[in-house]
């Protein structure tokens, strides 16, 4: 059976299943599956640029952001600006007095990007980072991680039934499918990065 679509995946989870007992938990199941894969995975496929005008210390990261690939101001020439952490944040910060200035440095504070200097200006601010999937629903019905590899999230939703199944020899062959299924969505990272091979990302302001 081919699953291209939420109504496919849930109808393939309830066949593989065998119990019509979790027939209404199985969103469930592919909610957490989902989150776990953005946690697991990291593909071409989950890259996205944004862009922004930078003229406080604190701007808002952009929706379903995973992690942060490289931060740039863009005005004018490309200045990169290097991630650090909360503790060298302050350390820069208090050992400057709080300076303005271009910025050179970020960290990630209370889920927003703090930046040092202080911008003294405008700046245009480019974001690459890693986002999840946009979740699946009965008005999405699709979605990249779906159409290009169905297996992440039919086993990734078969493992998380584990606390209704207890001792279910299945666990541990849907367990080892899964990790399989990861593993092969990483590689095809890996290959497309040392092949040539490149994403085309949209440019958008978040």
């Amino acid at each position: 059976m081919a699953i291209t679509t939420y109504s496919e995946l849930k109808t393939a989870i309830a066949n593989w299943l065998n119990r019509d007992d979790l027939t209404s938990y199985i969103p469930d199941f592919i909610s957490l599956a989902e989150e776990n894969a953005s946690l697991l995975l990291r593909h071409w496929r989950m890259e996205n640029r944004a862009t922004a005008t930078l003229d406080s210390q604190y701007e808002a990261l952009p929706p379903r952001f995973i992690a942060p690939i490289r931060l740039s101001i863009t005005s004018g020439d490309t200045f990169p600006i290097d991630l650090i952490s909360q503790s060298q944040m302050v350390d820069r910060r208090a050992a400057a007095r709080n300076t303005s200035g271009r910025p050179q440095y970020y960290a990630l504070t209370q889920g927003e990007i703090e930046v040092f200097p202080t911008p003294d200006a405008d700046y245009t601010l480019e974001l690459v980072y890693y986002e999840k999937a946009e979740a699946l629903s009965d008005s999405n019905t699709t979605n990249w991680l779906l159409t290009n590899y169905p297996s992440v999230y039919l086993y990734g939703s078969l493992v998380h039934t584990a606390p209704f199944l207890k001792d279910d020899p299945r666990l541990q062959t849907w367990g080892t499918l899964y990790q399989t299924a990861v593993a092969a969505v990483n590689q095809d990272e890996q290959n497309a990065k040392t092949s040539g091979s490149g994403a085309t990302i949209k440019i958008r302001s978040y």
